[in-house]
Parts: C-alpha cells; structure tokens; sequence
C-alpha cells in the first residue's frame, strides 16, 4: 500500500494547512492500523491466511506501515519515487512466493479503505473540505501505485515462468544428448521418449511463418503434454515439432495423439519410445525421428506411428554401402514430383491403383500413366517384388538425405 501526495506540488508544501493538519493527527495511528490491517482486515481475504506467518507479520505489515506513513507525511517527489520502487521489490518478492496476484491488489485497496476510515473519523467540524481533498489524494495513490505493483508482479512472474520453462528445456536437451543433467537430476526409472512433427500449416500465418504463431503452438503443445501425463513434461519444441522426455513413464496414453491435435492442429505425427534410463534416452529419441521420418516417407497418414509399422522399411532404409547407389535409382525422377508422389501413395495403398487415385484425387487412368512413366525414368519394373523393394528402399534413402546415403 504505497500512497504518496499526487497534488500538484509534491511535500507538506502542496497541501493545505488544514489537509496538513488532519493527516499529521492521523500519523500516531500508524502502527496500530498496520496491526489491524496484518492481523485483522486482510485476514477477510480469502487465501491470506494460508501465507506463511513471517510473510504476514514482517513483510506484509511492515509493507502497510510504511505506505500509511508515506501517504500522512506528504511524500515528496523524491521519495515517492524510492517508495515505489520499493513496493515493485515488495511485490516482485510476492510473485517469486506465489502469492497470487488478486490477493496482493486487494491489500492495497483495503488499506486504502481502513486509511480512509481512519481519517474520516479524525476530522472534526469544519474540515470536510480537507477530507475531500485527502480523499482525492487518496484515491490517485492508489490507481498509480495498484498499476506500478501490478506490472512488477507481472514482469517477475513471466520472468520466473521463462525460467522455469528454461531449465525444463535445458534438462531435456541433456537428456536428449547424453549430457549430464544440471543438479544431477536425471531420472532413475524408465523414460517415455515421444517424437512429434507437426503439420505444415501448423505456424503458418498467409505465406510466411510468424514467430508468435510458433510460440503459441510450442506453448499449447507443451500445455497438451503436461495435460496427457499429469506433470510437467520436458520438451525441446519449435515449429517443426521436437522431442519430449517424459520420467517415469513407460506407456503413451490414448488420448495422447487427439490432445495434441487439438493444439497443433492436423497433421502431427507422433511416436514413443521407451528407454531405460537417462543413459538410454539418445538412443529411444533418434528411434522415434526414424520412425516419425519413415512413416512420413512412406505416406503414412499423420497418427501416432510404431515401430512394428514400419519394421520392414526401418531394416530397408539402414545405411550402407549399397544405400547411395538405391536412392540414385529415383535421381531421374527428381524434377517430377508428382510422380515421386505417385509412387509413395501406390506402395502404401499395397499397389492398388483405384486406392492410389482416391487418395490424389485422380482418375485411376491417371495413376497408371504415372507410374508408367515412373518405371520408365527408373528403370524399375513395379509387376517384380525385387524392385517393388527397391523402389520402396529408394524412397525411405532419398528422403533420409545425403547424411545417411552416403
């Protein structure tokens, strides 16, 4: 409760005598309002008295005591500068302690109204004029001072909310590396390990990627996460996606998938991985990219992807020797993509060509073209199971990049 003379002079100076009068017999009264207000008003608050007793007996009481007697005194400009910084330190303190923020804003105002009373009943006849004006006083100290308190508080609280979000991302950057983690507080049982990749349209605002949107879907996604598993969930996410390390876990939940899709829209691909322990966790976390990326590959429909999925495309797109040479198999198809696209969705359909057109939205006549031309090109024969494989192998080689073929 910081309330300091908002007049147009600042000091005794910039008030009446008869306002100067007033608020000085006001002044003995200090210490015993500042009890009444720790001890007695505030304890209306709901919430309050749950605070810890120094909390309530030092700072909150010794915070009241000197408002009341800034504001009796007739703060000067100086002083009420230092006094406000003072109440922001006081209620950056409140913001670190988790005290919420409503009840912080209310025992400024409800001092307001004990000081108030207190002066009412101190005046005598003849100086309503001067409890006017202490009233009007009263009243800008305290809209400027709730105002300044409230976006201290603020300001802290998001300051210790990136912190916290930091450390989180940090530890699971670790994890996610094989790095020790700060404080030696890496898990000791089991870890889920999820990889998530989200849809293309998923941060996209008209034609270019907006920062904020990728900060809202990092924040709703993680939000999801916590929600799924009922804790907080360590995560290193952008726009792309990223990876969660979940302590404890062994299973991912069924809703899982819906829930983030509810935040991040359509398209999100999901898959999990169980690991050991904290030493466990790289190897559980490049499983999940693989089987995220195969699935992707493939032509999977976005869902939550396993690795009994793929198995087969998982041993095919191991690299080797012979990688480089099967992904250069789709080399002359690479100014064509639609019919890459083409070959994709008809190995996933299993080679049903009226499946294939139904999911382009083609004719099947198409389909055939396509592909005929694509055998063409590749020199692949889609009728022989050999190069069926090959082709299918080409695709995951291709897609994996330069970085694993060679």
């Amino acid at each position: 409760m910081a309330y300091g003379n908002s007049g147009r002079e600042y000091g005794q100076s910039g008030w009446s005598p008869q306002v100067a009068a007033l608020a000085a017999r006001c002044e003995p009264q200090v210490n015993e309002l500042a009890r009444r207000l720790a001890r007695g008003a505030f304890e209306q608050l709901g919430g309050y008295a749950e605070l810890p007793g120094d909390v309530k007996d030092v700072e909150i009481a010794a915070t009241a005591r000197h408002a009341l007697r800034l504001f009796l005194r007739g703060a000067t400009e100086g002083s009420q500068r230092e006094a406000m910084e003072y109440f922001q330190e006081r209620a950056a303190q409140r913001a670190e302690e988790h005290m919420p923020l409503h009840l912080l804003l209310r025992t400024y105002t409800l001092g307001a109204r004990e000081l108030w009373e207190a002066l009412r009943e101190a005046s005598g006849p003849g100086e309503h004029e001067a409890l006017a004006e202490l009233a009007g006083e009263l009243f800008s100290a305290v809209d400027r001072v709730v105002g300044a308190v409230a976006q201290s508080y603020l300001d802290e609280q998001a300051a210790l909310v990136a912190e916290q979000r930091e450390q989180r991302r940090s530890r699971a950057r670790a994890l996610l590396e094989g790095r020790p983690v700060a404080g030696g507080s890496a898990p000791a049982g089991p870890v889920l390990v999820l990889c998530l990749r989200f849809g293309d349209a998923a941060v996209t605002e008209g034609s270019s990627r907006s920062p904020v949107a990728v900060r809202r879907l990092v924040r709703r996604v993680q939000a999801a996460l916590d929600r799924v598993f009922g804790a907080e969930v360590l995560a290193v996410l952008d726009g792309d996606g990223g990876h969660a390390v979940v302590p404890d876990a062994t299973e991912l939940p069924g809703h899982a998938w819906e829930l983030v899709c509810e935040a991040a829209g359509a398209g999100v691909r999901l898959a999990a991985a169980g690991a050991s322990g904290a030493d466990d966790v790289p190897r559980a976390a490049r499983l999940t990219s693989e089987v995220v990326r195969i699935s992707a590959a493939r032509g999977a429909r976005p869902a939550v992807h396993r690795l009994d999925d793929v198995l087969l495309e998982y041993h095919l797109s191991r690299p080797s020797e012979g990688s480089a040479r099967i992904a250069a198999l789709l080399a002359p198809l690479a100014s064509r993509p639609e019919l890459v696209e083409t070959l994709r969705t008809h190995l996933e359909q299993r080679q049903d060509r009226r499946a294939t057109a139904r999911v382009l939205s083609l004719h099947p006549n198409s389909v055939d073209n396509r592909l005929a031309r694509a055998q063409e090109l590749s020199g692949l024969d889609l009728a022989d199971p050999r190069d069926v494989a090959l082709a299918l192998a080409a695709l995951l080689l291709s897609e994996a990049g330069p970085g694993v073929t060679g």
